[in-house]
């Protein structure tokens, strides 16, 4: 069933899925054309993922259909997706690091051993096609993130396509990558492939997408069509799919949009080119905050450990640290957090050395951490809002006395933050774990940045987060620093990096490559030019 380029249209008709308490698809229905990018919109939540895992088989829809070229079929697993054609690349990386390129695309395949002459001629004709230099014999772990993506995509494609679905490709591209990208999906719809691009950027959808589906509540709420689309200003098609996007929620209820809200929505968005002019400060009279000299963590099982880490992190500072996921964020986290030991080198903590303080110590002193496994390392589900609040003060008064919880305490301090916080909870004592994620994420926040913080860590704050809550988060952030704190920012998100930070670190395999101050002149060259390893260099 193998199947080559072609212009067939996939049509989804009433494709409707649901889960408990909450319809994921709701009657969705659009048209995929072959030699055509169709991008798909909407916030977390809207339903995107879950409509692309019925087109990769590993969802089946509650009702509705799915057909090719005007036949119905059932897609009834990932394997006859691929047979089908039907290829995605996701968001985060399915290679395996220790595999070679080959290895990786010749998973799943038979007689390995026989065909590896015929896999490299095949590799070299979609290198071909996408028009990249890809290495067979290259091990993936020693691929920059541009290159692990075009391996991806090859993968997809592997077998033949007739449609390949990029699920968020540019979250942590450098710009450099990007547009390598942008060259690979022109080629690929050149050859008369179908495209599906799931982003969340506006600018992206404007200049790659030839027609706009946006998906709103699981629904398909608008949709702009190829001459539409190709008749609008960037302006124009930006208004249409934020109006769609946002709904009732822009303007006054019953009321048309103003400027001002389409103007705050495509900020939201990520549709202006600058969303904010970064907050300079003077490193020189800034106190150091936070100083580490050659740290290399211990061996904690999660990633990559941090090794030889030398950095500063000043008063009122948003430091980011930017790399590809896995390459020793965690490890640098926890070792500043004191979850993870160093087995070299030191860490101050305004001039004092806390190498050897462990969690309390450091959260004594000001230090805190915001994980980004908020669901089950940063809250325990199973228990109250107000307990996940409180939860770092064991023990402490004025919320436990005699080894007894003062409940009235506790519920006093949990309404306190509910309210500053802005967090959606029926009660104080609701269950975290019913929560959506981003009023979570607000519980971490909200219990992290109190009660005498001075630093804290946090590790893709807004990973998986609609856009408002993404706002709100980032300006808790903002305000935190404002007033004094310092922050150490892991982020696997470029522009939130270059938004929020004063300067940018680069990770890679657990060690500091180079920085930049984030001044606004090329910061994003910059950063790639160290993630792409084109230059070397330190602050």
């Amino acid at each position: 069933m193998t199947t080559t380029a072609t212009t067939d249209v996939i049509s989804l008709r009433d494709i409707t899925k649901a889960f408990p308490g909450v319809i994921a698809n709701d009657r969705v229905s659009l048209d995929i054309v072959g030699g055509q990018v169709h991008c798909l919109l909407g916030e977390n939540g809207a339903g995107k993922s879950t409509l692309i895992s019925i087109l990769a088989g590993m969802q089946q829809p509650d009702s509705g259909s799915i057909a090719i070229g005007g036949k119905t079929v059932d897609i009834s697993s990932p394997k006859v997706a691929v047979d089908y054609g039907i290829g995605v690349v996701h968001q985060h990386s399915t290679l395996v690091p220790a595999f070679t390129v080959l290895e990786n695309l010749m998973l799943g395949d038979t007689g390995v051993l026989q065909n590896k002459k015929q896999a490299a001629e095949r590799l070299e004709e979609l290198a071909d096609l996408l028009g990249v230099q890809i290495d067979p014999h290259a091990l993936t772990s020693d691929l920059g993130l541009g290159q692990q993506q075009q391996v991806e995509i090859a993968k997809a494609m592997w077998k033949g396509s007739r449609l390949l679905v990029l699920d968020e490709p540019t979250s942590m591209l450098t710009p450099q990558a990007i547009e390598h990208l942008g060259e690979s999906i022109a080629r690929v719809k050149a050859q008369g492939l179908a495209v599906v691009l799931i982003t969340h950027k506006l600018r992206e959808a404007y200049a790659m997408g030839d027609c706009v589906t946006i998906l709103r509540g699981g629904r398909n709420v608008g949709h702009i069509g190829v001459d539409e689309l190709a008749s609008y200003s960037e302006k124009q098609a930006q208004d249409a799919i934020l109006s769609a996007m946002f709904g009732d929620d822009l303007g006054a209820a019953g009321s048309d949009p103003t400027a001002a809200d389409l103007e705050e929505a495509a900020e939201l968005a990520g549709a202006t080119e600058a969303t904010r002019e970064t907050r300079a400060i003077d490193f020189e009279t800034r106190p150091v905050r936070l100083e580490l000299r050659g740290v290399t963590s211990r061996a904690g099982g999660r990633d990559i450990e941090a090794e030889d880490v030398t950095l500063t992190v000043h008063e009122g500072e948003i430091l980011g640290i930017a790399g590809i996921d896995g390459h020793g964020q965690a490890a640098l986290a926890e070792v500043v957090a004191g979850q993870r030991s160093a087995v070299s080198g030191t860490v101050l903590f305004d001039g004092v050395d806390i190498t050897r303080s462990g969690v309390r110590g450091r959260q004594q002193l000001g230090v805190r951490y915001v994980t980004d496994d908020r669901l089950h390392e940063g809250t325990v589900g199973s228990m109250s809002v107000a307990l996940n609040l409180v939860i770092k003060r064991i023990g402490q008064k004025p919320f436990w006395k005699a080894g007894r919880i003062q409940q009235k305490a506790v519920d006093a301090e949990a309404t306190r933050l509910i309210d500053e916080y802005g967090i959606r909870t029926p009660s104080a004592a609701t269950r975290a774990g019913t929560l959506s994620g981003g009023n979570i994420q607000k519980i971490l926040l909200a219990r992290e940045l109190t009660n005498g913080a001075r630093l804290v860590v946090v590790n893709k704050p807004t990973y998986g987060l609609d856009l408002k809550t993404v706002h709100l988060v980032r300006e808790i952030l903002i305000e935190f620093a404002a007033q004094g704190g310092s922050v150490l920012l892991l982020s696997t998100d470029l522009d939130e990096l270059i938004e929020l930070s004063h300067r940018i670190e680069v990770i890679s395999r657990g060690s500091l490559v180079g920085g930049v101050v984030n001044d606004g002149a090329g910061t994003a060259e910059k950063v790639g030019h160290y993630m792409t390893g084109a230059i070397e260099g330190t602050d």
